[in-house]
């Protein structure tokens, strides 16, 4: 009896899961198809100048958080100097190393240095980002500037717009209901290690593509990188816009939404980053993200109850935010279980065979169900990125399956920092490049 309970349960668990991967990946291809966008869309775009065909319809405001950022704030700030109505504040939040003078140095005029200073810095990035917001307030007062015509544009220290990214967003503005637009993470060093290209992998080919299919909701979720938001959307929140959560970003993503904004993204462009490349590192960050996201479920009756939200954001929003307690935790155990029963009933299972033939149908059978997700993403990344190469495409399809063990490790460890009630932010570790020496 408890063996039936326990299948059923892994069962539901694999059939919900399929479901929810199936429906978020097919409705980001039918989105991207709507938009008139090809997969491939700045599959080989460079991000050297954001502001080719700039509108220069808004005012922007470019908050850069910083903690020891010497490695890579350069670059960043430097391909910001294009924009005539863009003002770009780093945030030095106490570092310890040469960040503030090479801001300056490469930032030019537009950019303006935030230094905070210990006992009060080193808070949390949402700390960090509504300080910051409070000198884009005084600043948008005395120039006289209308909140509903500025934006305002979270990135990292290594964060790299694409050429023309300003021409694509800014416009998506001009709809008054959109409150904020999320891009798509390229990762830079993509080629550097297996590592990497998993992550450029998993940014690229799956959490864009479901980016592409949550427009149909207007529920896009924002990050950390790449992330513009209407300051009159801001203004409208009840506190000051990031909460000291450990995934910020979310957290506003769900106050927007409450307030009946819409959040959307587009094809046309995108962010880049650096992967960690590490995997210690990669555990650590990943833990991070887990943590904010379990602990953000809590925001889950304030959404049910909410009269603004349709029945379609509730269930999106709902079923987002719940994917590690439904779905990561349950399954780290009963992806064992299930395996287990299979090599135990194997004779059962493959009891049709009489011949060569029929065991190299059912093996063919058996791949092609076990394996349906990572063959469907192989095709996406091969789709999104053609100098990816059909073989490493398959390779990350199918590594996927592997890396599902990172995955239950940091859910597990986000969990146990939950109870322990630990909070502390880790800080992702940059690494110089050739580009930024140069």
């Amino acid at each position: 009896m408890t063996i039936a309970i326990i299948n059923s349960i892994a069962g539901v668990v694999v059939s919900l899961s399929l479901a929810y991967f199936l429906v978020s990946m097919l409705a980001g291809l039918h989105e991207n198809r709507k938009l008139g966008a090809k997969l491939g869309a700045q599959g080989d775009t460079t991000y050297l100048d954001p502001f080719i065909d700039d509108p220069e319809t808004f005012d922007v405001y470019v908050m850069i958080p910083c903690l020891n950022e010497e490695a890579v704030i350069g670059p960043t700030v430097a391909a910001l100097r294009g924009g005539r109505r863009v003002t770009t504040i780093v945030i030095d939040d106490a570092s310890d190393d040469a960040t503030s003078e090479i801001a300056r140095r490469e930032g030019g005029d537009s950019t303006i240095v935030l230094r905070r200073k210990l006992p009060h810095a080193r808070q949390g990035k949402g700390e960090a980002l509504n300080d910051a917001y409070r000198l884009v307030r005084e600043l948008v007062e005395e120039r006289g500037q209308d909140p509903a015509r500025v934006i305002v544009l979270v990135m990292d220290a290594d964060g790299r717009l694409s050429d023309g990214a300003f021409s694509h967003v800014l416009p998506l503005f001009e709809d008054e209901t959109v409150g904020g637009v999320q891009l798509a993470v390229r990762i830079r060093n993509r080629g550097r290690n297996f590592l990497t290209r998993f992550q450029d992998f998993q940014f690229w080919s799956m959490s864009a593509v479901t980016q592409f299919g949550r427009r149909k909701t207007g529920t896009v979720s924002l990050g950390g990188n790449g992330q513009f938001t209407r300051m009159s959307a801001l203004e409208g929140l009840d506190a000051l816009p990031w909460s000291s959560s450990l995934t910020e970003d979310l957290d506003l993503a769900i106050s927007l939404s409450n307030n009946g904004w819409e959040l959307t993204t587009t094809p046309y462009a995108s962010v880049d980053q650096q992967a960690v490349e590490s995997l210690k590192r990669l555990i650590v960050q990943r833990r991070r993200w887990y943590q904010g996201h379990m602990m953000a479920a809590k925001r889950l009756p304030g959404i049910w109850s909410n009269p603004k939200l349709s029945a379609p954001k509730v269930l999106e929003l709902s079923g987002y935010l719940i994917v590690p307690w439904l779905f990561d935790l349950p399954w780290s155990l009963l992806s064992h279980w299930t395996l287990f029963m299979f090599i135990s009933r194997m004779d059962s299972s493959f009891a049709f065979v009489s011949g060569p033939l029929s065991l190299i149908l059912g093996v063919l059978a058996w791949y092609l169900l076990t394996f349906a997700p990572a063959l469907f993403t192989s095709v996406v990344y091969l789709r999104r990125d053609s100098e990816v190469g059909f073989w490493r495409a398959y390779l990350m399809g199918h590594s996927f399956v592997v890396m599902n063990y990172l995955s239950y490790i940091c859910a597990w460890g986000a969990l146990i920092r939950i109870f322990q009630k630990k909070t502390g932010w880790d800080k992702t570790v940059r690494t110089v490049e050739v580009a930024a020496v140069a």
